[in-house]
């Protein structure tokens, strides 16, 4: 393992404590409801709106959690049996009403579109929402993997299915508010990514399945969260085209938008990021296997990127797309891929869709030098710049000063998309259990017990660790997910 040199930042408050600054209608509850772990019910102070904590999905949150290095060995495990499998992440709010009670609570989705709150005090399961139609494609191929996210009003959570829709549901009793199809395709069009808000929209992406059948593109689709409406729709195939593309109305297929972050937001400026798979490419309206910076109403191209190889990329299946971009600050983001490399780049706002290849500022190997499926944690403790990759061959970290990304430390065990929350680093291997690291030394301070998974990653939040289980591509209607309490 390398070690962080130091003198680079302020190292004391991190090494061992937790220090950071502070109109269907949903199913009726389980009749049966499982005994209470780790005490009595209590209302907490925080929430994980949606996967990657914050707009921009850095995965770190700046909320105290009251789990440190010297007790999240000792935390209680819960293991919740779930009719689904959670192939993503869930999300969580606090003190929330629900059936006429305050809960915190876990919301998440199912690889078949079931969207359930759990009690995150004792699992109950306090309501869950099925969309119509969910027999015909229950058990089939036709999936979704993406994490729900919560309205800032915290009364009302956006969530997919397979078959193409975003529903708005109660927080109250899980019913839907609206049902929106943001794709003409939806059995090839896949919702994979993990859903966004900002500013009174959500964002949702499409990619493909498997196998990358024709015809489908990927596009990014701006709904209006009080009504539902389809307000604004970018393809990255026949990108002149700014409605939903009709069956066989592009000539071209693929450019899947499919990374585990989806659409990343520059709380800034409200400018969307997102990268696409194996495509074409012509720098005019055919932006496959590139990394694309739309403005906030995604109507207009603000910067682009592609490798200067990306033909041979596309050719061998070694897109950029595995992965959405990561914004560090400063007019700088990293983007990923499947050729096991990590690029350094500038955004350049003047550009708009004026095509670049190439023109990295760096470029460095991902951990293990493998494919690069999951989502970076960008953490700034105090003035300094973190990033943490994982891939399945190993576990990585390299500070950000000076626009060089320097390696901090690496391990070689592989990942799914870490999170840093109360001053500790997170990283769940698809193979089995969750690994508790200093996020600044890389030095391992537990491993909790859990089992194998594809997608799934933690979220860690008011003393407690929720974690699915299960892999999407099994087929399974049911699932485990994983709670862990301070006790």
């Amino acid at each position: 393992m390398h070690s962080l040199r130091g003198g680079l930042f302020p190292l004391a408050c991190f090494l061992l404590a937790d220090c950071t600054a502070t109109p269907a209608a949903g199913d009726s509850p389980d009749a049966a409801k499982p005994a209470a772990v780790g005490g009595a019910q209590h209302t907490s102070t925080h929430d994980w709106t949606r996967f990657g904590w914050d707009v921009n999905r850095s995965s770190a949150s700046t909320d105290a959690t009251g789990i440190t290095a010297a007790n999240v060995g000792t935390m209680q495990r819960q293991q919740v049996t779930l009719d689904g499998t959670v192939d993503s992440s869930p999300i969580y709010l606090h003190g929330v009403r629900i059936n006429g009670r305050e809960h915190d609570t876990f919301f998440m989705t199912t690889t078949y579109g079931k969207t359930i709150a759990i009690d995150a005090g004792d699992g109950t399961v306090l309501w869950r929402y099925t969309p119509p139609g969910y027999s015909a494609w229950a058990g089939t191929r036709q999936i979704t993997t993406a994490t729900p996210v919560a309205d800032p009003n915290r009364s009302f959570i956006y969530a997919a299915s397979p078959d193409g829709h975003i529903q708005k549901l109660a927080v109250a009793d899980g019913r839907a508010m609206w049902s929106t199809s943001i794709t003409n395709l939806p059995g090839r069009e896949k919702i994979a990514s993990s859903l966004n808000y900002d500013h009174g929209r959500v964002i949702a992406v499409t990619g493909g399945y498997i196998g990358d059948a024709p015809p489908y593109q990927g596009h990014v689709a701006v709904l209006d969260a009080a009504s539902g409406k389809l307000a604004h729709v970018w393809n990255s195939l026949c990108s002149d085209t700014s409605t939903l593309l009709q069956p066989g109305a592009c000539t071209e297929s693929g450019s899947a938008i499919w990374g585990r972050a989806g659409a990343v937001i520059d709380p800034r400026t409200g400018d969307i990021f997102v990268a696409t798979g194996n495509g074409l490419w012509n720098g005019r309206n055919n932006w496959g296997d590139a990394a694309i910076v739309l403005d906030s109403s995604a109507t207009r191209i603000i910067d682009n990127y592609t490798p200067v190889n990306t033909e041979e990329l596309n050719r061998r299946d070694a897109d950029i797309g595995s992965t959405s971009p990561a914004i560090l600050g400063g007019g700088y983001f990293i983007q990923g891929g499947k050729d096991g490399s990590i690029r350094l780049l500038q955004l350049g706002r003047t550009r708009g869709a004026t095509p670049r290849r190439g023109g990295e500022v760096q470029i460095v190997p991902t951990p293990s030098g493998t494919d690069l499926f999951t989502a970076p944690v960008v953490w700034h403790p105090g003035s300094a710049t973190l990033i943490f990759a994982a891939d399945n061959g190993g576990t990585g970290a390299w500070t950000f000063s000076n626009a060089r990304l320097t390696l901090a430390w690496k391990n070689r065990t592989g990942g799914t998309s870490p999170v840093i929350a109360g001053g500790l680093l997170y990283v769940y291997d698809l193979g089995g259990g969750l690994h508790v690291y200093v996020p600044t030394t890389g030095k391992e301070v537990a491993t909790l017990a859990a089992g194998r998974g594809h997608w799934n990653s933690p979220i860690v939040v008011d003393g407690r660790i929720a974690l699915p289980e299960g892999n999407a591509n099994q087929r399974s209607q049911t699932g485990i997910l994983d709670i862990w309490r301070l006790q």
